[in-house]
């Protein structure tokens, strides 16, 4: 099998939407859109942090909150408010974020990262991760660089990048999802999880075709944010 359920080669991802200054109040935010998987992310801070036993005075810390809207779910309604699935995602999300980040100028102090999913569809934490580095940039903060994400999916001999709900629920014979995040200039893994079973050679192949996914969503994370200040634009749209 060489062509999926919705006609798209296996290196091929969905339609992306990107925009960045998305939401008014914030320091930064951004929009990016997947195929039907739709993500916000809004930067605050950095800002004082409290309780002051958490505090760093050597840095600041980053601070992650994913949430998914109760009625964004392909499958069964999501229940509302935190619970262990968007802890974990908010912990990963964190740790993905990161090593692009040189928070030594706001010792003591604390950024924020809110990101809502209004919809989803499969590939929910990847769309999160690549809303928030394009927010943490809009927001002015000191980068290395933008981090992309997307997943990897296997079902049964075949490997695919950006895989659907439909993908996700692959049920006929081995499967796997494999979400990735990279930082593209130096190809550093940001994060590498894994539900399912491959091969060493196919996981190999799915970081292969991981890496050419991002460095396509790259170019269009970096093109939002160009697209923002285009004619000397600049501050939030609405």
């Amino acid at each position: 099998m060489s062509e999926r359920h919705d006609g798209r080669r296996p290196d091929e991802l969905r339609p992306i939407e990107a925009k960045v200054g998305v939401i008014k109040n914030a320091v930064g935010s951004a929009y990016f859109k997947i195929g039907n998987t739709w993500a916000y992310a809004a930067v605050y801070g950095p800002r004082n942090l409290f309780p002051r036993f958490l505090q760093d005075p050597s840095k600041g810390i980053l601070r992650c909150n994913y949430n998914m809207m109760p009625f964004s779910g392909s499958g069964e309604r999501v229940r509302p408010g935190q619970n262990r699935r968007s802890k974990e995602i908010s912990f990963v999300t964190q740790k993905a974020l990161t090593p692009i980040l040189d928070l030594s100028e706001y010792p003591n102090s604390v950024v924020d990262v809110f990101i809502e999913l209004p919809q989803t569809e499969a590939g929910s934490r990847c769309a999160g991760i690549c809303a928030a580095s394009m927010a943490l940039a809009d927001a002015g903060l000191v980068m290395k660089d933008l981090v992309s994400a997307v997943s990897v999916g296997r079902n049964g001999d075949m490997l695919m990048v950006d895989i659907d709900y439909f993908e996700e629920a692959y049920e006929e014979g081995p499967a796997a999802d494999m979400p990735m995040a990279f930082v593209n200039r130096t190809g550093e893994i940001t994060l590498l999880q894994m539900d399912g079973e491959v091969t060493k050679e196919m996981l190999q192949e799915a970081l292969r075709m991981g890496r050419g996914a991002c460095r396509q969503i790259y170019e269009i994370q970096k093109q939002a944010l160009k697209d923002k200040y285009k004619g000397g634009r600049g501050g939030n749209d609405e």
